[in-house]
This record gives structure tokens, C-alpha cells and sequence, in this order.
């Protein structure tokens, strides 16, 4: 009678090795599933950053325009209505500050006790400075050479200007600021600054006009009183450290014709 040998040993081997096989293949997909889960987290934080950093740094710059804006009205001698600035925190009101110049007269004395400071300006106002004129790229060890001043210099309560100081346009209240970094105010270098400087400017000369062609050499003439450009230095600090955004640019007040 033959004998039958049963295969259940080979199947039962069989299996056990089919179970190896299936538990390595699991453990593989796992880890592949972990490091696509760490890499999509590490992307999307990476992406918050960027995005948060885009965001303060927008809030900055508009920040600075905004100190553009209150700069003019601070030359123009006007409240955020466009009316006569009027109350304690305007420029007139305020016997011991600098005032804008108005009369011809009025330039060079200022201009010289502005020189006098060491930074070159007071009160928000400034005369122009030697050498660099790129102060905010400075550091506490940044050399410089004399008429140059470091950025930890300028924002100083008497020499830079704060949005709405010489206006009196409102940053809103510490619960609801009409804007975060306009409204703070509680150290030097946070918040926002402006800084006027004042230079003269010399309408005699064929290079002063607007527009000037090889057929006339007064075209476009600016009608200046006193004889003077205004350049706006408007600089506000991020939310978060490091962010700053610098925004420059000439104010000519023109005088109007009767």
C-alpha cells in the first residue's frame, strides 16, 4: 500500500514565510508614510514662516507709507482733515520744537543749529549729512566717519519723529490701534520714525526745472517759498525681529498762485 505524506508541513512553512515577507513590506510602507508626513509638515511650516514674514513685513510698509503721509502733513502745518493743525500736538503749538521754515530768513538759521547736532537733526527735522546717508543699514559697530550717524542714534525721542506727534492724527487706542506698529511706542526701536531733512534749493540754475529742453531752460519752474526740497525718511519695525521697512522720497511744497 503506498504511503501518502501530507503537505501540511510545507504549507504551514509556507505561510510563516509569507507572514515575514508581508510584516517588512508594512514596516516599510510606514516609514514611507512617516517621512512623507514629516515632510509635508516641515513644508507646511516652512511655508507659514515665509508667509508670516511676507505678512509683517507688508504690515511694515504700510506702516512707512503711512509716516510718509503724516511727514507732509507735518511740513504743510496740517491735521489728518486737511485743516490748520490745531491742539498740543501740533508743531506750532509746541514752543520749544524746531518749526518748518516758512520765509526765506527762516532756512539758514535752522539749518546751521541743525548742524550743530550731532546727528543732524532734532525734532524730526534734519539737514543733510556728510558721508552715508543709508543710517538704518547701521549696527552698534558699524564704523563711521565724521557727519555720519548710527540708526540706534536716530531713533531717539527728540530726534526722530513718531506718527502723529507734529499732526496730531490718532494711532488709535492700545485695544484696537488703527495700526499695531504706528501705536507702539514703547521702545526705541519699535514702532515707527520720519525724519524731514531740509535742503535748499537753487532755482537760478538750469538743472532746478521739472522739465528742460535745449529751447528753453524754464519750463515747469517749481514755485517755491522759502526756496527749499523736503527728503522723507519714513522707517517702521516689524511685529517680529528683523523685519524693518525703509520708504524715502521728496516733498516739494509749492506755493500757490493768487
Amino acid at each position: 500500500m503506498p504511503i501518502q505524506i501530507k503537505p501540511s508541513f510545507n504549507r504551514r512553512r509556507h505561510a510563516h514565510t509569507q507572514s515575514g515577507v508581508a510584516l517588512f513590506v508594512v514596516i516599510v510602507f510606514v516609514m514611507l508614510s512617516m517621512l512623507l508626513a514629516l515632510w509635508a509638515s516641515r513644508t507646511s511650516l516652512f511655508n507659514e514662516l515665509v508667509v508670516g514674514n511676507d505678512a509683517d513685513y507688508q504690515r511694515a510698509f504700510e506702516a512707512a507709507q503711512a509716516l510718509l503721509q503724516d511727514a507732509e502733513l507735518d511740513i504743510r502745518g496740517e491735521g489728518p482733515d486737511g485743516n490748520s493743525c490745531a491742539g498740543a500736538n501740533c508743531r506750532d503749538s509746541l514752543p520749544a520744537a524746531y518749526k518748518i521754515p516758512l520765509e526765506k530768513q527762516e532756512v539758514t538759521p535752522l539749518l546751521a543749529d541743525l548742524d550743530q547736532q550731532s546727528t543732524k537733526c532734532r525734532d524730526g527735522l534734519c539737514t543733510k549729512r556728510d558721508g552715508r546717508q543709508d543710517f538704518w543699514n547701521t549696527i552698534s559697530t558699524t564704523p563711521l566717519a565724521p557727519g555720519e550717524a548710527k540708526l540706534s542714534d536716530m531713533t531717539q525721542p527728540n530726534i526722530g519723529a513718531r506718527y502723529g506727534q507734529y499732526s496730531g492724527a490718532a494711532t488709535g487706542n492700545s485695544s484696537t490701534p488703527a495700526n499695531p506698529i504706528l501705536a507702539d511706542v514703547s521702545s526705541n526701536n519699535s514702532g515707527g520714525w520720519y525724519w524731514i531733512e531740509i535742503m535748499q534749493y537753487d532755482e537760478s540754475s538750469k538743472n532746478s526745472r521739472v522739465v528742460v529742453d535745449s529751447s528753453s531752460t524754464n519750463l515747469l519752474r517749481f514755485n517755491l517759498k522759502p526756496n527749499v526740497i523736503y527728503r522723507i525718511t519714513a522707517l517702521a519695525y516689524g511685529r517680529k525681529p528683523g523685519t524693518m521697512a525703509v520708504l524715502q522720497q521728496t516733498y516739494v511744497r509749492q506755493v500757490k498762485p493768487d
